[in-house]
């Protein structure tokens, strides 16, 4: 913190100006008012800034957040909220000791991408009704509320909300591709204070605002309805901890020298859920947005997010008059314009042209996002990403006749390698031998004929689960019913367990018929046919 302070305080001044409107807006739009917002911004951007396992993100309030609290608010009040914030906290802290951090990267882009884009339209229809400067109507589906904003709007027009929400947006959206470095959020919104005091539009503004933050309290707990606010708990920590991950990450690319720890940044974010709502702050995530700011203005370590935190705090103590007359419509703009930011076309088509199946677990977590909740969302993408890579990955196994002379002992006859090719084949499987790909294997097994022994060559195998150890299991019983003597050749050593315990291989084993190479296989092959008298003993 000590290398480049005076660029690294610069750039928390900037963070600072531009996560202000975001963090008024995210706390109004939660429904637990836009001091929630400030001081979840000091305080989580603190605590999480300091303990975290980035040095260039910044912490706060978030759209992805907000979109989860608003029916934790409709069910449960404000006191379930910060309840559910402290929950988080503690399930953020267990994740980060077993170490679960590094499973971040097992999530498939397209689904991030698919909640990205979902989150983008959420908080954009969120937005209607402050943009168009109506009351929100009841209910916990953003689709419903926002055409219950617009019917209301056009049955009693008033342009003046309206015509500041798209002002400040497009100043924001047009500033930002002229000027990136520029903070237009802040400047669109004093801008459109500054024109609602002086012309003395009647629009509704945020209000009055504590000069300061609540001492911290713990009255919110209520030990009997902690039940009821594990589920929430849960949504709420899976959100915080795929966020904050997903925003290091980013800060990671856009840096040289930087790598974040992603145990260490669930620690830090779960201390920072802890101590959020004691404030009376919501449950706070890393901000890809604030922080992707924070990197472009130059930070090189923690002291840019705890100074960006600090700056905040001051505005909370010494400017809550000032910040109490801007215009609700004004912060609207801002959150329909980050919204707008957070879609990045050009990636999104490249994930839609590349595959059908990227395109369609981005457009479900899309959709599911939009239509049920952040989390199931995410899980759903999850599953159906996973059931399209099982299905590829059980469309690559193999398992190929092989031809037996190149592994025959070189001193036998022309003649007694024909005979033996008719009465031996061998099989190789390629691939992992699990329960995607078990049923395929045992088919194309089981039409196996006119052959006495059958050669199980294994050394290609990669892997082998319960279920593809059980059908190799009756695939060697259904042979040996058809009087097919089987040997195995070449499981690996990692492969032993399973086979055995499952009791595949065990009477073959005990039997002499399972070798490490093919030629020890073809050999006791060979002399089981001469036993047999299938094959002649003289050359």
């Amino acid at each position: 913190m000590g290398r480049h302070p005076r660029r690294d305080l610069v750039a928390g001044l900037t963070v600072a100006i531009v996560a202000l409107p975001l963090a008024l807006g995210f706390g109004i739009s939660s429904g637990m008012g836009a001091e929630a917002g400030l001081a979840t911004a000091v305080v989580a951007g603190a605590v999480a800034a300091f303990f975290g396992g980035s040095a260039l993100q910044v912490s706060g309030p978030t759209g992805a957040m907000t979109v989860v609290l608003v029916p934790i608010v409709h069910a449960h009040g404000a006191s379930g909220v910060l309840a559910v914030g402290v929950l988080a906290g503690l399930l953020l802290l267990a994740l980060a000791l077993a170490r679960a951090g590094r499973y971040m990267a097992l999530v498939p882009a397209p689904v991030v991408e698919g909640f990205t884009v979902g989150i983008a339209c959420v908080i954009g229809l969120q937005q209607i009704p402050a943009a168009l400067g109506v009351s929100p109507g009841e209910g916990e589906k953003v689709v419903v509320v926002a055409w219950q904003a617009a019917r209301d709007f056009l049955t009693a027009p008033d342009w003046q909300a309206p015509v500041i929400a798209a002002g400040v947006a497009v100043l924001m959206l047009a500033g930002g591709r002229w000027r990136p470095a520029v903070p237009f959020s802040l400047i669109a919104v004093a801008a459109a204070t500054a024109v609602a005091e002086l012309t003395g539009l009647d629009v509704a503004r945020i209000g009055a605002l504590p000069a300061g933050l609540p001492a911290p309290s713990l009255d919110f707990l209520d030990l009997d309805s902690l039940g009821s606010l594990v589920a929430p708990a849960v949504a709420v920590a899976a959100l915080a901890g795929l966020e904050s991950l997903l925003s290091a990450a980013v800060a990671d690319g856009m840096s040289v020298q930087h790598r974040h720890d992603p145990d260490r940044e669930l620690f830090g974010q779960g201390l920072a859920n802890l101590a959020a709502p004691l404030f009376g702050g919501v449950p706070a995530t890393g901000a890809i947005a604030r922080t992707a700011v924070n990197v472009r203005s130059g930070a090189s370590s923690r002291l840019a997010a705890l100074a960006h935190a600090a700056i905040l705090g001051v505005i909370v103590f010494s400017a809550a008059g000032l910040v109490a007359r801007i215009p609700l419509a004004a912060l609207a703009g801002v959150l329909l314009a980050t919204a707008t930011r957070m879609v990045e076309a050009g990636s999104v088509t490249a994930m839609i042209r590349s595959t059908r199946g990227d395109a369609l677990v981005l457009v479900l977590t899309a959709v599911a996002t939009l239509a049920l909740d952040l989390v199931l969302a995410v899980v759903l993408g999850l599953v159906v990403a996973g059931a399209l890579a099982l299905r590829a990955v059980a469309r690559d196994v193999r398992l190929d006749a092989v031809p037996l002379k190149p592994d025959l002992p070189q001193d036998h006859t022309e003649e007694e390698h024909a005979l033996l090719a008719e009465h031996i084949v061998a099989y190789r499987l390629d691939g992992p031998l699990f329960f995607a790909a078990a049923h395929r294997f045992l088919l194309q097994l089981s039409e196996v004929a006119d052959v006495s022994v059958v050669i199980l060559r294994m050394s290609r195998v990669t892997t082998v689960d319960a279920s593809g150890a059980l059908v190799l299991a009756d695939a060697i019983e259904r042979l040996q019913r058809r009087g097919i003597t089987v040997y195995v050749s070449g499981i690996r050593d990692g492969h032993h367990q399973p086979l055995h315990a499952l009791g595949v291989i065990a009477r073959l084993d005990a039997a002499g018929q399972v070798l490490d190479t093919t030629p020890e296989a073809i050999a006791a092959a060979r002399d089981h046919l001469h036993h047999t008298g299938v094959l002649s003993a003289s050359r």
